[in-house]
């Protein structure tokens, strides 16, 4: 019931399409003032057929009807497979679920088109309980971008009366959620800065197709020199001139990248093209708050994959001056593994209780919606 504790499990791959992530969580009471705790968080990796398949969709644009249809019979096994080892592991079942918060694997979004790809009566018959899962359709049929949405939960977790602060999630995409001292929930401004760390692991994976697709720890990138041309041109795509509310997918970023690249006539070695990407990601982060005026004058809060590459993090904080601090989320009980899918967890009770849960100053929205799609316990 509403206002009592309800077990949750947030579940969430990311674009950058290494696995499924589990958040078990409590929460109670309701909207705004609900509270959270993560009970315990588990990762499944995808396995690497899975893994080529979903880029291969992403980078390719298009995919045969039997494809796709087999396509996401094996997204939401891997799913059902992590939600129930989650489970096991904290000696739960599904009948102790409330529901399972899912967001869906991102093959496309262009908003207003938006897939994030999966079965929900699949994995409500694997798992025994309710899904709840879409969440992005209404904000788009509201005229929003479907994203971000963790705006919500960012502002229940980590709003405060008189410090701004900069929420700042660092995956394939990178997003900031800005929270302005005392503010209202309306008043949050939010959106995706550009690219986290979707640039670097497809440089990585045109390297070595059959290497671990990632630059592990930003090691190779922190070998390199960020190119300063190449930055420059990049940085003048539209996409980056304009204000929020707005959001971007991983291909699109990655297509910018490579024709700036093919526009300057570069042939760089990685190292270089690494620094070069992880510069724009800390370069884009630190632009975005401008949103607070000339100065920031407060804290940056970051998760994300993209915190444990070296590269990215020296250059955010060599962006962003040595006077403002950046904390983790683990610093407020908050791990930053399962920020994501913590956050999906608390979108879904709020979808539960029928409380809107996009930020229209996000999303660009016309109105505020309840989000997300119900599939009932089987």
């Amino acid at each position: 019931m509403p206002g009592q504790g309800r077990l949750i499990a947030g579940a969430m791959s990311g674009t950058s399409a290494d696995g499924v992530d589990i958040a078990l969580v409590r929460i109670t009471g309701r909207g705004i003032e609900m509270s959270a705790e993560l009970l315990r968080f588990h990762h499944r990796p995808y396995d690497d057929e899975l893994r080529r398949a979903i880029f291969a969709i992403r980078t390719g644009g298009s995919a045969a009807l039997a494809e796709l249809a087999s396509l996401g019979r094996r997204i939401s096994l891997a799913y059902a497979a992590a939600v129930n080892e989650a489970l096991v592991g904290a000696h739960l079942s599904g009948a102790d679920l409330a529901a399972v918060a899912a967001h869906g694997q991102t093959l496309y979004h262009a908003p207003p088109d938006t897939i994030q790809w999966f079965d929900p009566a699949l994995l409500a018959a694997e798992v025994g309980c309710a899904v709840v899962s879409d969440f992005r359709r209404a904000d788009c049929a509201a005229g929003g971008q479907g994203a971000p949405l963790v705006p919500f939960a960012d502002y229940v977790l980590f709003r405060h009366a008189n410090i701004p602060r900069a929420v700042v999630n660092i995956g394939g995409i990178a997003n900031v959620t800005c929270l302005f001292p005392g503010g209202a929930l309306g008043e949050v401004r939010a959106f995706d800065t550009g690219p986290g760390n979707c640039i670097s692991d497809e440089l990585v994976r045109r390297h070595d197709p059959a290497g671990p697709g990632v630059d592990l720890d930003g090691r190779l990138a922190l070998e390199g020199t960020p190119l300063t041309p190449w930055m420059d041109a990049f940085l003048r795509h539209p996409y980056f001139q304009q204000a929020g509310p707005k959001s971007t997918d991983g291909p699109n970023m990655i297509a910018i990248f490579l024709e700036t690249k093919k526009e300057l006539g570069l042939n760089s070695f990685l190292p270089d093209q690494l620094a070069t990407a992880c510069a724009l990601t800390a370069r884009l982060i630190v632009d975005a708050l401008r949103v607070f005026g000339d100065r920031f004058h407060g804290e940056m809060i970051v998760s994300g994959g993209g915190t444990k590459n070296q590269a990215i993090m020296r250059y955010l904080r060599e962006y962003l001056g040595d006077d403002v601090p950046i904390r983790a989320t683990d610093a407020f009980g908050v791990p930053g593994s399962a920020k994501e899918a913590l956050a999906f967890a608390m979108l879904s009770v709020a979808t539960l209780d029928g409380i809107p849960a996009n930020v229209p100053s996000v999303t660009g929205a016309r109105r505020a919606v309840v989000l997300g799609s119900v599939t009932p316990r089987p």
